[in-house]
């Protein structure tokens, strides 16, 4: 609309200034649905498990399609189609196998949580897999800056896969604070929790940073590389480090005999199947995947 209006008064002699995109009634609209959206989906970390909502983040993509067809008038392929079937199906085996408990914790519990020699080591083989992904991006940043017409190599693969490992990794962890944060205004609304005090301020803290860390890196992914390999791995790399580590943290594996652990996982595989398969093709363009 913008655009439209530029061209529509633009005589090009420079004097017409288009307006901030905050003038326009559409994008006021869409802020609004999109900050009341995220409010909702932030609330609903203290309804249900981490790795159940984690993984069904996914239905974000189902929901693109449809708002494509209805809204922009896009064609959906039959590609499309095809990877849309396997998101859902992936996630009706995570809604019908998945952990359907949802405790509430005081904040002492959680903050014992954070010594479970368990989580202790999740976290530390998570700082391994950060510093050995770092140092292969670095590794690959240098190889392909010394060999930059050799586009057959396997570092052009390597390095986003790399980049988003580190960016998934670390920004997943804004999911186990902000379910922290959820559980803690749960626990304030039922008067049984001071909402103030420094473990919720550390917690809210930690959340901000690893969230800002996460957005951040999407942004400047997806100006570093195609977004025909960076989107897909960003998705599964972060649905997959979130659902890991709620099921350490909360100790949600302990519902879990073998039958939903197989079923889990065939859901989760469906998922990140369908998620690869709605990257663009590579004639199409790496916009239409940003859009």
């Amino acid at each position: 609309q913008r655009e439209k209006l530029y061209s529509s008064n633009n005589q090009g002699d420079g004097k017409f200034v288009p307006k901030s995109v905050m003038y326009f009634q559409t994008w006021r609209i869409g802020i609004l649905f999109f900050a009341v959206g995220n409010c909702l989906n932030f609330m609903s970390f203290a309804y249900a498990a981490q790795s159940l909502l984690a993984a069904l983040g996914s239905i974000q993509f189902v929901s693109n399609i449809a708002f494509a067809y209805v809204v922009l008038n896009k064609t959906i392929s039959v590609k499309v189609m095809v990877a849309t079937t396997f998101i859902v199906f992936g996630n009706v085996f995570l809604v019908s196998f998945g952990n359907h408990q949802s405790p509430v914790y005081t904040p002492e519990q959680l903050i014992a949580k954070y010594s479970n020699l368990v989580f202790v080591l999740y976290c530390m083989s998570l700082v391994f897999v950060v510093a050995l992904s770092q140092y292969l991006y670095r590794s690959g940043e240098t190889i392909l800056s010394d060999n930059a017409k050799d586009t057959s190599t396997h570092w052009r693969t390597l390095l986003p896969f790399s980049y988003a490992i580190v960016s998934g990794a670390i920004g997943s962890c804004s999911v186990l604070f902000a379910k922290s944060l959820s559980n803690m205004l749960r626990l304030t609304m039922s008067s049984r929790y001071q909402f103030h005090s420094w473990f919720t301020y550390s917690i809210l803290l930690l959340f901000l940073c690893t969230a800002g860390f996460w957005m951040a890196r999407l942004n400047e992914g997806l100006s570093l590389f195609d977004a025909i390999l960076i989107v897909p791995m960003f998705q599964i790399a972060w649905t997959f480090f979130s659902i890991c580590t709620g099921f350490v943290y909360f100790q949600e594996y302990q519902v879990f005999d073998t039958l939903r652990i197989i079923m889990f996982m065939l859901g989760m595989t469906f998922v990140f199947i369908g998620i690869s398969l709605l990257a663009p093709d590579e004639n199409k363009g790496a916009h239409l995947a940003i859009s």
